[in-house]
């Protein structure tokens, strides 16, 4: 697996390895250029873009099938999500590793993005208790594959249905520290809860130092102007504890 968590040099270099849904290129095979989302969301370029369209449903829908094939006989399942860019030596991945494990004793599956860093820990954790460890990953242009930590994988060309797949067949999520990508999945998630999308689905946010400016930004700013009410900010638990993590996100399911 090439190591891509250390630089955004590393990130913009060639990758050896590409994933495009299910055909996968290695080194001179490696095809540079756009990725499937960026394809269909850029509304520049030539005409005949109206009359492919069409058979973009058909993609769409295939991947919708593939998934729904795969994932439907999960047991119970969380997802945990978290930053690409997470070293192995720190804290943060170590609480990964915890975590996915402790879902597993608890008996639960592990879904993650199947990436590296907080991704990969989680895996590592279930998959070193003897769980079900799943990956679902996204074709990007910088990425290396599924970790190695994933016993079942899926790769998607299109976000909209990836994050499809997380909400329906989790029964919590846990987020760790992330970047911009875990950010989306967690105000996806906050939103469906909100606006009654979907019932009784815990969210953990796990660490406290590192989502206080986010949640005191909720409160004296979106909050304070009226954006939001007090009650969202009951959408979400925050701890630093394993063990109060799981508890959390797992003492829901089954009502």
């Amino acid at each position: 697996m090439g190591n891509h968590r250390n630089s955004e040099g590393d990130a913009r270099r060639r990758p050896e390895e590409q994933q495009l849904g299910p055909v996968l290129r290695r080194r001179s095979q490696v095809q540079a250029g756009s990725t499937t989302d960026q394809r269909l969301l850029d509304s520049a370029g030539p005409s005949e873009w109206v009359h492919t369209d069409p058979w973009r449903v058909l993609r769409i829908q295939s991947e919708f099938i593939e998934g729904f094939g795969t994932l439907a006989e999960l047991p119970p399942a969380i997802s945990v999500f978290g930053s690409a860019r997470t070293p192995i030596d720190s804290p943060e991945y170590d609480s990964g590793v915890r975590i996915g494990r402790a879902l597993v004793d608890a008996g639960f599956a592990v879904i993650t993005g199947g990436g590296p860093g907080a991704m990969e820990a989680a895996n590592k954790g279930a998959r070193d208790g003897g769980g079900i460890s799943v990956g679902l990953g996204i074709e990007l242009p910088f990425e290396q594959g599924l970790n190695e930590h994933v016993d079942l994988g899926l790769n998607f060309r299109y976000f909209f249905v990836r994050k499809t797949m997380f909400v329906k067949y989790s029964q919590g999520f846990v987020v760790l520290p992330g970047g911009l990508g875990t950010l989306d999945e967690m105000f996806e998630a906050l939103t469906l809860v909100q606006t009654q999308k979907i019932t009784r689905f815990p969210i953990v946010l796990f660490g406290t130092e590192y989502w206080s400016g986010l949640i005191d930004w909720l409160r004296n700013t979106v909050i304070a102007q009226g954006k939001a009410s007090e009650k969202d900010l009951h959408l979400f638990h925050v701890t630093d504890d394993v063990d109060e993590a799981i508890a959390l996100v797992t003492k829901e399911v089954g009502k």
